[in-house]
């Protein structure tokens, strides 16, 4: 059974920074995509940004050039630096696991708030 642990979330001032990370089991991590979604109240889940086995990446058009997503193969884990929060970042932030058959695996989520 796949788990993904993030970790990082917090409560952050606008205009400041955090980097979420995300722990998973399994033996062929290398092989995956690996994502970070978020959701926030009453919103629908949202795809932030995506990485592929090969290192392409992905990004939702409301975090480019604000936040970079990387990935450590030899540790199994995917990073989320956040650079210049806003307030509209504020969600509920969800690491995701695609398998090569399109299985898709959850973390449990971290919060991320944004506020003065």
């Amino acid at each position: 059974q796949v788990q993904l642990v993030e970790s990082g979330g917090g409560l952050v001032q606008p205009g400041g920074s955090l980097r979420l990370s995300c722990a998973a089991s399994g033996s062929i991590f290398r092989l995956y995509v690996m994502g970070w979604y978020r959701q926030a109240p009453g919103k629908q889940r949202e795809l932030v940004a995506d990485i592929g086995s090969s290192g392409n990446t992905n990004y939702a058009d409301s975090v480019k050039g604000r936040f970079t997503i990387s990935r450590d193969n030899a540790k199994n884990t995917v990073s989320l630096q956040m650079n210049s929060l806003k307030p509209e970042d504020t969600a509920v932030y969800y690491c995701k696991q695609t398998t090569l058959t399109g299985n898709a695996y959850w973390g449990q989520g971290t919060q991320v708030t944004v506020s003065s």
